[in-house]
């Protein structure tokens, strides 16, 4: 179904893929993963056409062929019947007003009658749990609600290769288990499925082989029991093992919480918050202190980012108080917000210039500091390199260095995980730890539990707009408070 012969992508002098050689049969599902920046995306990417029709920066040396036809030889729009791609950013690829219409459009542009477009729909709304859903505005959607309506809208036009960017990045564990369900029985079908993740214990359920990449080459192929064991090579690559743990609900994974001493350096009272009518924040009461690292958690839709906003000054509330401890905060530079989204807070040329845009124009110059914050972000090496020309995984840790380099007394990082193996996660989250032992607060948004357990001394955990369970992390993955990584632990 799928080959990949002697296949080099370049962006200018850069190779994105080098002499890639694959073969994918037919109603196989395969995991590709590596390190962040290795290739993953491009070779998705070349599978339905993009590379080398639509992205024109990038130049194809080799020959894709699906279904037995080059790439070369067909358009993206006449690729789109064979092969359905969902990408990292979901955004990018959502353009209707409604979540029905969205995923009604593909089938209705191919010209099938209404009663084929509406069960096509109807399908695949259900298989994605959106039913509710389908009236209600792209834009009122929560990240996690986009990311299903984006696999829905692919899953309609009905594909015979299915190919998924990081598709559980922001999913909660309902929807996760949701959609590995659907996957599952796409594959019995005779679905062609290939998966690029780096969250891999949902994947692995789904992948029997796996392609590892490093450097745009594949380093590794083979069954995935087999190469997960190739424990050595995953930790050179900074990658960790899938966990065949279940998850389970986060109220029932945390214990008591100390409680923080002192005035909160912010305090929410009543809050009442949300978008066009529809109510997000519902009476929300809520304290941070200094020096606290606590984790947001709940299901797709429960508020978060509201939440996060909220604390920027991105949204206002509609009732209730917000109070300080300090009423002389600057805007933009004491509160420091990590986007889900890179793309919306990059707008410099380079990763150098970004970093240091914010400390130049609030008059706080420090080369060392920048030089430091690259470092620890892993991009002393691309401090030059164009923001276009990153990796989403390079382009979001661009952003948080941009945001760190302000200093800012609290920071808020609102789904951190897309686009970053665990080498590259775990070293700008130690950093953060230690921004933390000196006083920052830092406020994490993730789906995570891994993530969550080993960095967050204090979990919240909302449902409905409201705290239901605010504790500590206990269960199956103890708090580590920032101690030593180890790129093969669990995923």
């Amino acid at each position: 179904m799928i080959r990949f012969d002697q296949v080099t992508v370049r962006f200018g002098t850069r190779r994105a893929l080098d002499r890639v050689n694959a073969a994918v049969g037919e109603g196989e599902g395969v995991l590709v993963t590596g390190p962040s920046g290795c290739g993953k995306t491009t070779f998705a990417r070349c599978l339905n056409g993009l590379v080398p029709h639509a992205v024109t920066t990038a130049a194809l040396d080799g020959d894709v062929h699906i279904a037995g036809r080059s790439t070369r030889e067909q358009t993206v729009a006449g690729l789109s019947t064979t092969v359905g791609l969902v990408f990292q950013n979901p955004s990018t690829q959502l353009f209707c007003l409604t979540v029905g219409e969205e995923v009604e459009f593909g089938p209705r542009n191919l010209g099938l009658a209404e009663s084929e477009v509406r069960r096509r729909a109807a399908g695949a709304l259900e298989a994605l749990d959106l039913l509710p859903f389908a009236d209600r505005a792209l834009a009122t959607l929560s990240a996690g609600e986009r990311q299903r309506a984006a696999i829905a809208a692919v899953l309609a036009m009905e594909p015979r290769v299915l190919v998924l960017d990081e598709p559980t990045a922001r999913l909660d564990t309902r929807s996760r288990s949701r959609l590995v369900a659907t996957l599952g029985e796409l594959l019995r079908r005779g679905l062609t499925l290939v998966i690029v993740e780096h969250r891999l214990g949902d994947a692995t359920r789904l992948a029997p082989r796996t392609l590892v990449m490093s450097e745009g080459r594949i380093v590794l192929d083979g069954p995935t029991h087999g190469v997960f064991e190739r424990r050595e090579l995953l930790r050179q690559l900074g990658l960790r093992r899938p966990s065949s743990a279940e998850e389970s609900e986060w109220t029932t994974l945390l214990g008591p919480a100390p409680r923080a001493g002192g005035v909160p350096i912010v305090q929410l009272s009543g809050i009442e918050a949300g978008y066009r009518n529809r109510r997000v924040l519902c009476g929300l009461d809520l304290a941070f202190h200094e020096g606290e690292f606590v984790a947001v958690v709940g299901d797709n839709g429960s508020g978060k980012t509201t939440l996060a906003r909220l604390l920027t000054g991105l949204v206002r509330p509609d009732a209730g108080t917000i109070t300080w401890r300090d009423d002389h905060r600057t805007p933009g530079r004491d509160v420091g917000l990590l986007f889900q989204n890179p793309l919306d807070q990059l707008f410099t040329a380079t990763v150098e210039d970004e970093v240091r845009f914010g400390p130049e124009r609030f008059g706080l110059p420090d080369p060392a500091a920048i030089d430091r914050l690259l470092d620890a972000h892993d991009l002393a090496a691309l401090r030059g390199r164009a923001i276009g020309a990153l990796s989403s995984g390079q382009q979001q840790r661009t952003a948080l260095a941009a945001v760190l380099a302000l200093r800012p007394r609290l920071v808020i990082l609102d789904e951190p995980t897309m686009g970053q193996d665990w080498r590259h996660l775990s070293r700008f989250m130690d950093y953060l730890v230690a921004l933390n032992r000196q006083g920052c607060t830092v406020l994490l948004i993730s789906h995570d539990y891994k993530l969550v357990h080993r960095y967050a001394g204090r979990v919240l955990v909302l449902d409905g707009g409201r705290v239901v369970a605010d504790g500590a992390p206990a269960g199956p993955y103890r708090p580590g408070a920032g101690g030593p990584t180890d790129a093969v632990e669990h995923a």
